[in-house]
């Protein structure tokens, strides 16, 4: 009894829903839980608390990146519905819809989707049969799997009693049987659009070369609006889809074969016309085969939402765009006044701080070389405000001559008047002069040092002598 309770438990686990997110694989020796991290954690949260934010933020770089008349564009908001032909169809009114239980032509719900994902999960395990999604499977063993999937109870597909081709056209027949495509109605015009985005040449035209990376871009911000059970399935499907491309060396099913199979059950949107099929296949055959392709990067958000994400929860300045990103560092953009404010605050905060450090240096510290020092820094990277006139030291008879000084001293006592007169030029300070004219008369080397030792310079000034 103990051990079918744990089957059953094994069974519920295994069913659980996908998150996107990464679990580091940090060695847990010291008994700790392993750290999750999802990426996209405010981007969740915003589409949650703030709706309206979190869709206009989205449709505004979607229609940066691709043109949208006002009809498909509506489409894409949900205002106006998709013209679908109400009789007729190419392909949809092929399917029965009958025993409509639980799963099978139901919309997606989450117990759809877990009893989907057994599918799955027994076909991820079986990738190497060769004609996987191509080959049909038995009709009767697809009806017994098929009811008992409209029932609710766990199957267990290890038995043997079916065959991996079975269980792979009942996964067709599940989305062929929604009552919408899985990318819904509304994204099929901006699937289109989104297939012929190419490259421009040097000239600014267009080449016939895809533009891989807006492609990604696009369809990142298309997959954010689908509905949450859609984007579950459709993330399971492709990863599904991606590693069976993989193993195409033993299963002989490329990206494109697959692609092939599953574009009616994707994307075709309901009761399509053959004339429409005809002129849209190419494209919506190499859309999912793109989607294939590069499904591991399409189900996280573009660098720029995410940061506009954050921005909301956290009180920063908000972006609006990639084009915000770029162009945020070459001008004040955003809010031009408010930034000239904040630099206008700063820096008056900048030069009251300078005042007080200056104020402790120049009354606090001892007279001595290492606070002449730090006073000549404070004039030479002096700004507007700063202390500057405050920062020449009162004269000192103990530290009163400098190496300037004493130069001085040496040539007008070896008799090197010219040089004297020159710098006496240049410095051009009366006491200066005056005191020069004394020592002159006097004559004496004494006089001329007491008159010069009295004399304060600035450290520019000494400088230039």
């Amino acid at each position: 009894m103990a051990a079918e309770k744990e089957t059953h438990g094994n069974k519920q686990n295994r069913r659980g829903t996908v998150c996107n997110v990464v679990i580091s694989q940090e060695t847990c020796s010291r008994g700790r839980q392993p750290i999750i991290f999802n990426p996209d954690f405010f981007v969740e949260k915003l589409r949650h608390e703030k709706p309206d934010i979190f869709t206009e933020l989205v449709l505004s770089n979607v229609t940066r990146l691709i043109d949208l008349p006002g009809t498909e564009f509506a489409q894409l908001l949900g205002e106006v519905d998709p013209k679908v032909p109400s009789t007729g169809g190419f392909f949809r009114n092929l399917l029965k819809r009958k025993d409509k239980g639980v799963v099978f032509g139901m919309p997606l719900t989450e117990e759809g989707i877990a009893q989907i994902y057994q599918l799955i999960e027994y076909l991820s395990r079986n990738l190497h049969v060769e004609g996987l999604f191509r080959v049909p499977g038995n009709s009767i063993r697809q009806q017994a799997l098929r009811e008992m999937l409209n029932s609710g109870v766990d199957i267990d597909l290890e038995t043997g009693d079916y065959h991996p081709n079975d269980v792979a056209t009942l996964l067709k027949t599940f989305l062929g049987e929604l009552p919408e495509p899985l990318l819904t109605h509304r994204h099929y015009h901006a699937h289109l659009k989104i297939t012929g985005l190419t490259l421009f040449d040097e000239r600014g035209n267009k080449t016939t070369v895809p533009d891989k990376e807006r492609q990604i871009e696009a369809l990142q911000l298309l997959f954010l609006l689908l509905p949450s059970a859609n984007r579950t399935l459709l993330k399971l499907l492709l990863d599904l889809l991606y590693q069976t491309a993989k193993q195409q060396d033993k299963n002989k099913m490329s990206a494109f074969n697959l692609a092939l199979m599953f574009t009616p059950h994707t994307i075709w949107p309901k009761n399509m016309t053959a004339n429409d099929l005809q002129e849209n296949l190419k494209k919506l055959n190499n859309c999912m085969a793109f989607l294939i392709k590069h499904s591991q990067k399409l189900f996280r958000a573009p660098p720029y939402i995410r940061d506009h994400a954050r921005m909301q929860f956290s009180g920063s300045k908000i972006l609006q765009s990639k084009d915000d990103l770029d162009l945020l560092p070459l001008g004040n953009t955003v809010a031009p006044k408010r930034v000239r404010q904040d630099a206008d605050t700063t820096q008056h905060h900048t030069e009251e701080a300078l005042k007080e450090l200056f104020r402790h240096v120049n009354n606090n510290m001892p007279d001595s070389a290492k606070k002449k020092k730090l006073i000549r820094q404070f004039v030479k990277q002096s700004t507007p405000g700063t202390p500057v006139n405050e920062c020449q030291t009162p004269p000192s008879k103990k530290h009163a001559r400098s190496r300037s000084f004493g130069g001085l001293i040496k040539r007008k006592v070896l008799g090197n008047q010219v040089a004297l007169e020159k710098r006496g030029r240049i410095v051009s300070l009366e006491p200066a002069s005056n005191a020069e004219r004394r020592g002159k008369e006097n004559g004496s080397p004494e006089s001329v040092s007491s008159s010069l030792t009295r004399v304060c310079f600035s450290p520019a000034q000494e400088s230039t002598i």
